[in-house]
């Protein structure tokens, strides 16, 4: 008499051959099925469990995803980063015959700072606390120009050091640059009554000191934070929205304009586009 689990078996195959999805020989081990027959003359090679075939597929192409458009080692400030916008305005480095007699040609950083310190060229000195120079190395690449001191500055005499201060500073460690590494100043040293916008005797009396200090670090970019920055170097009453998506240049070096961290605190709508404008600098800086 023929053995029932022999013409099970040979019933199960002839249903494979047809295509037929079912097990032959040992079903999964998660089913409740009887063992496999003790023949293994009739038994048939189960094939690979579908299950886990399938996740092996998906976890190359899962991978694959992942890496699409971010090539390894790629820094995650530069993914979906914007392209480098064109050319905007250009501001030319005077002659070179006018500084003849300026006092500030031959100075350095650390000399200039000793001498913004004690500056009374307008009245933005009769009621500050400390003058702010400014500060960082003198080989920064990237130079930050913000309008004024404010409140901590005058305070502490250093340079963005309140809430805008620790905003730019997260910016720049999201670019991977240390505030260590870049040169932090102001339009105006001083800070200017109840922080109102400097006035235009005020800038002219204070910018050959801004000017200096470019010259003597030659950075590889400017970046221009809110309106009065973006206005004094580039030499225009544009607005900043129509300042902003260019690359200017400022006596040879590359100037990109963006949003003053200040302003990120009341507007957070702004974020979006100063990280893009941040961005466009630091692919300036590679």
């Amino acid at each position: 008499m023929t053995d029932p689990r022999r013409l099970m078996a040979r019933y199960l195959e002839q249903r494979a051959r047809l295509g037929d999805d079912v097990w032959i020989g040992d079903p999964p081990a998660s089913a409740e099925q009887p063992a496999a027959p003790a023949d293994e003359s009739t038994a048939v090679p189960p094939p690979p469990p579908r299950a886990a075939a399938a996740r092996d597929d998906r976890r190359p192409a899962a991978a694959a995803a992942q890496g699409a458009g971010s090539p390894k080692g790629e820094p995650k400030w530069k993914r979906d980063a914007p392209a480098v916008p064109p050319r905007g305005l250009v501001v030319a480095a005077p002659s070179s015959d006018l500084f003849t007699a300026d006092p500030l040609k031959t100075m350095g950083i650390e000399e200039l700072a000793t001498t913004v310190r004690a500056c009374t060229a307008c009245r933005l000195c009769e009621h500050r606390a400390r003058a702010v120079p400014g500060e960082g190395p003198d080989d920064a690449r990237l130079v930050v120009v913000g309008e004024g001191p404010g409140a901590k500055e005058d305070e502490t005499g250093r340079p963005f050091v309140g809430r805008a201060g620790a905003l730019l500073t997260e910016i720049l460690a999201a670019i991977e640059l240390p505030r260590e590494q870049v040169f932090i100043c102001n339009v105006v040293k001083c800070r200017p009554p109840n922080n109102r916008k400097p006035q235009q005797d005020e800038v002219d009396a204070c910018v050959p000191y801004l000017h200096r200090q470019i010259e003597v670090i030659n950075p590889a970019v400017i970046l221009a934070m809110g309106g009065t920055a973006a206005e004094t170097l580039l030499g225009t009453r544009q607005s900043l929205g129509a300042l902003r998506n260019k690359v200017h240049e400022f006596r040879g070096t590359p100037l990109v304009v963006t949003y003053h961290p200040a302003a990120l605190l009341r507007n957070p709508h702004w974020k979006k586009p100063t990280w893009d404008d941040v961005r466009i600098a630091r692919q300036l800086l590679e």
